[in-house]
């Protein structure tokens, strides 16, 4: 299976195979590439129905150039924290972006949300993250605004009263219920045009099971998130083997 960057000619045929309404998978195997590789390259590329391969060259040879001039001067780059690789940390984070932006997340802002992730910290300042992803911090402000939003970050000031955008133990439960409650307005509208269409006729019906599924897929989830919510605090603790095993600190 080959490595290195995609070329032109695979972007091409990337391009032909989602106009021929290929899955990823596919045209991955075409490719002998991983279909991760595929997944974010389209995904980060204006998705499946915008792709073009000429743009999508493009695009990445800039993000290539600005990466270069951005790179610190001197013979290395800073070694990563815990000795971790910074080209497997980087193409995890462009893995994790392009998983947020398949749930529905706008590209900037899952860049975001992925840098707040997999930073140790779990928070960044504004500036920061203009360093880290080379962006705008009006593209910073706006992504930061969408997410602040959806309760997936907050703002904090650290000691030298700098704003933090935090993204905490708690994102995926609050992400559940943000979730779950958007599924009881659903289900709320739905129930209203029962009264509207009439309960009796094939429309109101069709409302009124609609309204009934949802209650219940709301009402489990939060269940769900609630029974779950212990999971998000445990932390890895290090024996003296150095093996790592789970610890509440909640309780």
């Amino acid at each position: 299976m080959p490595g290195g960057r995609l070329t032109q000619q695979e972007r091409q045929q990337i391009a032909l195979g989602l106009a021929d309404g290929l899955a990823y998978a596919e045209i991955a195997r075409r490719l002998d590439r991983p279909t991760s590789t595929v997944t974010r390259e389209v995904m980060r590329n204006g998705g499946p129905t915008a792709y073009r391969a000429d743009l999508a060259h493009r695009a990445t040879e800039r993000r290539a150039h600005r990466r270069r001039q951005a790179a610190p001067r001197g013979p290395e780059a800073p070694p990563q924290a815990y000795g971790r690789d910074p080209e497997a940390v980087r193409a995890y984070e462009e893995t994790l972006t392009t998983v947020f932006m398949q749930s529905g997340t706008p590209q900037m802002m899952a860049r975001v949300m992925a840098c707040l992730t997999i930073s140790d910290a779990g928070s960044l300042t504004a500036s920061e993250l203009v360093q880290r992803l080379q962006v705008s911090p009006a593209s910073v402000s706006k992504a930061i605004a969408f997410l602040e939003s959806q309760e997936l970050v907050r703002r904090e000031r650290d000691e030298r009263r700098r704003e933090r955008y935090v993204v905490d133990d708690e994102v995926m439960y609050q992400a559940m219920m943000s979730s779950a409650r958007a599924t009881a307005q659903v289900a709320e509208t739905a129930r209203q045009g029962v009264g509207v269409l009439g309960p009796g006729t094939p429309a109101g019906a069709r409302l009124e099971n609609t309204a009934r599924f949802l209650d219940y897929v709301s009402e489990s989830l939060v269940r769900a998130a609630d029974q779950a919510r212990e999971i998000l605090h445990t932390k890895a603790e290090t024996a003296s083997d150095g093996t790592a095993t789970p610890r509440s600190d909640r309780g």
